[in-house]
Parts: structure tokens; C-alpha cells; sequence
């Protein structure tokens, strides 16, 4: 039944198909076809060995109303076009600017927001081979070359963002594992430059450059091992938060070059990392197929989200359905029309007011006041995931009459000893729907929650799991209860099977190996094995750093759709649409409910690009 129902909400007939459309309590997301942006050609890029591609935003404020711009690189070429989102049909045969780049390639980009106008835009480009270029595309103009002889780093530009509320001031992170903050104004010197240490902690340093004139860069930061895959500043500028190769989020006051604080992914490295609207949330995704939510003020894992069978590529949340309720939810009953378009009405109405009302979460206000926090995943797996962060996970400690939780039996359906499924019925924060059939798991987890959204698991096991779980779940202890080392043991050496996974499955996903939806069933026939066994990966696990699986609540995806053919490499959520990408260079926008506009009057043929069924 789920099969079938998640196949109609897609237009296709099998769950492998692309979708065009999904369904959440808000209504219908309709992808729109006329408003893809690509290379003009619309020829699918061939991506392998090339950088990730990345879209930037920028508003300018012209007259006409239409004042999105939109940049995106795809191999050697970059290129900036009015962007017209949900409003008309994309026009690819007029680029506003098209630069082809030979030796290097362009693998990141940011608009100053703040000194964007419709003659003038400021666009920082990264590069493969660590240079950052300075370019107006309006006026076609290139500024300024940094590190133009690579003196100051020769490897590749992971990510680049100007620091907030400057005009001048940008930060820049490497593949070396290093930061350096720059000045538009400063020059980069002839010579490499010389640091003295300015602070020191754990696992990360700061330096100074040492000249008689100032000079680029200002600032070095030294984070981790392994690569810094990217960095994220805090809605308000004055936090940093950090994610690299080694697999730890690092949380820095930017100002006062200080470590706020620290959490280890699972396994592997993180590759994204964002923050909520009030900043009281980080969310970080990578190498080990989840999504993690990290408390800003508690410095503490509070959920993971595990619906991605690969790599996680970006993380993201939705301002605009991020929400704050300060009555009680609105109760519907009815057919699935009419709660969709109640929904339309309601998502309208509270999109525009949310991060004024936030601030109001910790008002002494004794009206009840409810958060759910929207978020959104792509993966390498080609999947767009959607998450609710609701009150019953922020505040596991206040009454859960109406949380909906599982602990399940441990089988070929279900996830490790321990673990808890929390499903996003959202009725106690937002009035979502709570039929069943737009939840899957309340009524039957075993019939219901696909493998994807499971935690590793050895599938010839089906003793009853141990409840661990701290969020109100009322499971009973069965029986036939595993010890609790092995029963902890599963989850915690999950990771540590990957080689013998790699042995048995020669499969074409090479870069998604250590992809928990691949790891090997028989973890725990070498568990005895593994556990004399020296466990260097899982040194932090069970530990503030890292929480074991069963420890924290676990989410389950909202939706979670096939939406390309290539690894997604971008997600953006807009007021009026949400924007995806994958690496064959095709740009979608997903129309949100009731925001079709002009095109839904169009004649929505397939795409010309054949990347969209």
C-alpha cells in the first residue's frame, strides 16, 4: 500500500522512478519543468572527476520586480542568469555573464549581499587549485585574484563565504584542512607569508600574518585532520560552525577565535552542516547516511535522521515553514483535498512571520507555544529528504501524551537494539495530518517504514530490543532479551564491518561504500571478533561527542523522494520554491503549495534536458 500510495504521489509506477511532485502536510511540491536552469545545450554534463555543482542567490533590487539572480558552476564554466523562479519560464539562451575557466575549475561561489544593486554585484569564486577570484558578472568585470600564485594554498577551495554584515571581509576553507580570512582591499604580498600564533586549542589553532604592511591573509585557522569540507556563520555573524573530514563539528565564537563546542559524527566525515533560524540548532550531515541535530545551548546531540542510503551532500532548513505555534494546533477531519487545501492556506499565512516569532520560544508568556523547525537533506543516494523537528524531540522532558514513539523488534524491518523511531506526526506542534497514510510507521512499523529509513541491523536476528529509549516510549522488555553488550554492540560497531561488506559486494557505488543502507547484515556473526579487536573509530562513541544510536531519539524522514539521476548537490529553499541540483548541471525549482503562478498554465511538457520523468 505505502508502495503504491508513494508512486502515485510521484506520477510514476515504481519506486525507482523520478518524482515531479510530493505531498506534506503543507500540500503539493510540483516540480516545474519550464523553470529548469542548465548549460544552454541542455546536454547532460558529464560529471566524473569534476567539482560538485553549487547554485548562489542573489537579490538586486531593480524596478522591474525581478531581481533574483542565480549563479552556478558546472565543470570548467560558470554561469549567471536571471533567475525567475516559479514566475516564468527560464530563458538559457541569455546569460547575464558565461566564464570558461582553463587549469582550474570553479567549485564554490558567494554574492555580498549586502553591496548587491542592480549595475553592480560582488560574486567570490573558489577554485580546484586553491585560488579565489574577485568578479562583477553584471558588469563583467574581474576584480581581484587571491592567492593568485598559490602561495598561500595550493589545495582546493571547499568553501567561501563573505563574513556578515561586511563588505570587504571573506573567509575561505581548503582541502588542506585550513581557513583563512582575507580583506578585498589588502593585497596577497609576493612572497609566502609568515603566521605567529595568535591562540591555540584543541585541535585547532589561530594565526597572525606576520608583515610590516597589512596583507592577505589576515587570519589562519588550522581545524582538524583531513580536509574542511565547509562552514556556516550563525544567523547572527557571530558564530562559526565548522564541519570536516576527521567526522567533528566545531563550533567557533568567530570574533574571539573560540571553540564553543564539539560533536563526532557517527562514522566518516561530515560534508555539510547548517544553522537553524534563531541559531539554536545545528544540523551536520556526511559520510555515515544521517543527519544529526546538535544543540547549540546544551552542546549535545538532541536526533539523529537516518532516510539517505549514501553520503549526505547538504543540509538545510526551510525559514519559511519553520514554524511557531502559540495557540493550540488547529484540528481537521476530512478527506485528503480538503486538509490540502486548509494546509495551502495555513503555510501562507505563517510563512512570513517566522523568525520574529521565534525569539518568543522563552517568553514567560503563559500561552502555550509550540516550535517545529523544517529542514531538508539531498544526498548522493539522489534523494531529497524532508524533516520536522517537533517540540516532543527539543523537549524530551515535558509531557508526551501525544508523542508517537516505537521500540521495535529487532528484524529485517527495523532498527538496532535500542533505537527509537520517532515519526513526524507534528499533531502536538503544528496540526499536521495524522492519518496514518501520511505517516507511515504509527500503525504498523513492520509493514510500513522502508529499509532505507532503518538503522544498520543483522537481519537474522529477531530478539525483542531492549528499551532504552528516555522519551516516553511504553515498549515492553520481551523475553528473549539479548545481553545488553551484544544488543548495544550492534549499533556501536556498525562501522567496523565495513570491510567485510567491501569484500562481499562489488558494486558500481564505489563512492558510497560506507553507506549504512549497504552494510553488511552479518555484523554480528564477527561481533565477538570485533569487539577484542582495537577500536579506533570508535573511541568517542557512547560519549557526549558521539551518543550511541539508542541513546537519542531517532527521526524519520517526512518524505523521502528520488528526484535525479545524478548524486543532489544543492538545496535551497526559497519563499516561493524550494531549488535542487544534481551533478549532471541540471537546476530545478520546486514549486511550494499554491505557488505554481504563470507556469501552471503552461503546457508542462516533459524536460527537454530527459533528466526529469
Amino acid at each position: 500500500m505505502l508502495i503504491s500510495k508513494m508512486a502515485a504521489e510521484g506520477g510514476g509506477k515504481e519506486m525507482n522512478e523520478i518524482k515531479t511532485q510530493f505531498t506534506t502536510r503543507e500540500g503539493v511540491y510540483k516540480l516545474l519543468t519550464h523553470s529548469e536552469y542548465s548549460r544552454p545545450n541542455r546536454v547532460p554534463f558529464n560529471s566524473q572527476g569534476s567539482n560538485p555543482v553549487k547554485v548562489s542567490f542573489v537579490n538586486v533590487n531593480d524596478q522591474s520586480g525581478n531581481g533574483d539572480r542565480i549563479c552556478f558552476n558546472v565543470g570548467r564554466e560558470l554561469y549567471f542568469y536571471i533567475y525567475k523562479g516559479v514566475r516564468k519560464a527560464a530563458d538559457l539562451s541569455k546569460p547575464i555573464d558565461k566564464r570558461i575557466y582553463k587549469g582550474t575549475q570553479p567549485t564554490c561561489h558567494d554574492f555580498n549581499h549586502l553591496t548587491a544593486t542592480a549595475e553592480s554585484v560582488s560574486l567570490l569564486v573558489g577554485f580546484s587549485a586553491g585560488q579565489v577570484q574577485l568578479i562583477d558578472p553584471i558588469k563583467k568585470e574581474t576584480s581581484k585574484l587571491f592567492n593568485e600564485e598559490r602561495l598561500i594554498d595550493k589545495s582546493r577551495v571547499t568553501c567561501v563565504k563573505w563574513v556578515p554584515g561586511s563588505e570587504s571581509l571573506f573567509l575561505v576553507s581548503h582541502a588542506s584542512g585550513n581557513m583563512y580570512l582575507y580583506n578585498v582591499e589588502h593585497t596577497c604580498g609576493t612572497t609566502a607569508p609568515h603566521y605567529q600564533v595568535l591562540k591555540q586549542g584543541e585541535n585547532y589553532s589561530v594565526h597572525t600574518c606576520k608583515s610590516k604592511s597589512t596583507r592577505n591573509p589576515l587570519l589562519k585557522w588550522t581545524v582538524g585532520e583531513g580536509a574542511l569540507n565547509e562552514f556556516a556563520f550563525s544567523p547572527d555573524g557571530k558564530f562559526l560552525a565548522c564541519v570536516s573530514q576527521d567526522g567533528f563539528l566545531r563550533v567557533f565564537n568567530f570574533d574571539a577565535v573560540e571553540l564553543h563546542g564539539t560533536m563526532k559524527s557517527y562514522f566518516g566525515g561530515l560534508l555539510c552542516v547548517c544553522w537553524s533560524p534563531d541559531g539554536k540548532y545545528i544540523v551536520a550531515g556526511g559520510e555515515d547516511d544521517l543527519v544529526t541535530v546538535w544543540s547549540f545551548l546544551d552542546c549535545r546531540v538532541i536526533a539523529r535522521g537516518h532516510g539517505h542510503k549514501s553520503w549526505v551532500s547538504v543540509v538545510a532548513f526551510d525559514h519559511y515553514t519553520t514554524s511557531v505555534e502559540e495557540s493550540d494546533p488547529m484540528e481537521f477531519s476530512g478527506s485528503d483535498e480538503d486538509f490540502q487545501d486548509q494546509m495551502i492556506h495555513f503555510g501562507r499565512d505563517r510563512a512570513n512571520s517566522t523568525q520574529s516569532r521565534l525569539s518568543k520560544r522563552n517568553s514567560t508568556d503563559s500561552r502555550p507555544v509550540s516550535v517545529t523547525y523544517r529542514f531538508g537533506s539531498v544526498g548522493q543516494d539522489t534523494q531529497l529528504c524532508l524533516w520536522d523537528l517537533t517540540e516532543d524531540i527539543l523537549f524530551p522532558h515535558l509531557p508526551l501524551s501525544r508523542t508517537r514513539t516505537h521500540t521495535n523488534v529487532m528484524n529485517a524491518t527495523s532498527p538496532p537494539a535500542g533505537a527509537t523511531i520517532i515519526t513526524n506526526t507534528s499533531s502536538n506542534t503544528t496540526n499536521g495530518n495524522n492519518s496514518g497514510a501520511n505517516n507511515p510507521g504509527i500503525n504498523s512499523l513492520s509493514t510500513t517504514l522502508p529499509r532505507s529509513n532503518s538503522l544498520p541491523h543483522s537481519a537474522g536476528t529477531t530478539t525483542t530490543a531492549n528499551n532504552t529509549n528516555k522519551a516516553g516510549s511504553g515498549g515492553g522488555i520481551g523475553s528473549g532479551i539479548m545481553d545488553s553488550a551484544i544488543a548495544t554492540g550492534v549499533s556501536k560497531f556498525a562501522t567496523l564491518s565495513l570491510h567485510d561488506r567491501k569484500e562481499r559486494h562489488h558494486e558500481k557505488d564505489h563512492k558510497r561504500n560506507h553507506s549504512m543502507g549497504h552494510i553488511s547484515s552479518k555484523s554480528s556473526d564477527k561481533l565477538n571478533l570485533l569487539t577484542k579487536t582495537k577500536t579506533d573509530p570508535a573511541k568517542t562513541l557512547g560519549t557526549l561527542l558521539c551518543p550511541r544510536m539508542e541513546d537519542v531519539p531517532l527521526l524519520e524522514p517526512l518524505i523521502c523522494k528520488k528526484i535525479a539521476h545524478e548524486r543532489l548537490t544543492v538545496l535551497i529553499f526559497l519563499e516561493d520554491c524550494l531549488v535542487t541540483a544534481c551533478q549532471e548541471g541540471f537546476i530545478c525549482t520546486w514549486a511550494r503549495p499554491g505557488k505554481v503562478g504563470l507556469l501552471s498554465s503552461q503546457n508542462q511538457a516533459s524536460s527537454p534536458s530527459g533528466t526529469v520523468v
